[in-house]
């Protein structure tokens, strides 16, 4: 899912997806599910992700 070469504009809106799964997911099977907690490592990726490129 992540990729060196998006767009901001595509990471926001891959960001704003994967924190309403994350919500999602959270609500139905709990905040320390392994599942939640794997979106949780991956909006993070993609939180760096957008900082790094936006400081270019």
């Amino acid at each position: 899912m992540l990729s060196t070469q998006l767009s901001l504009e595509d990471l926001s809106a891959q960001i704003d997806d994967m924190r309403k799964l994350l919500i999602a997911t959270g609500l139905k099977k709990g905040f320390t599910d392994k599942e939640t907690l794997k979106y949780s490592e991956e909006l993070d990726k993609l939180i760096l992700q957008f900082q790094l490129q936006s400081k270019l």
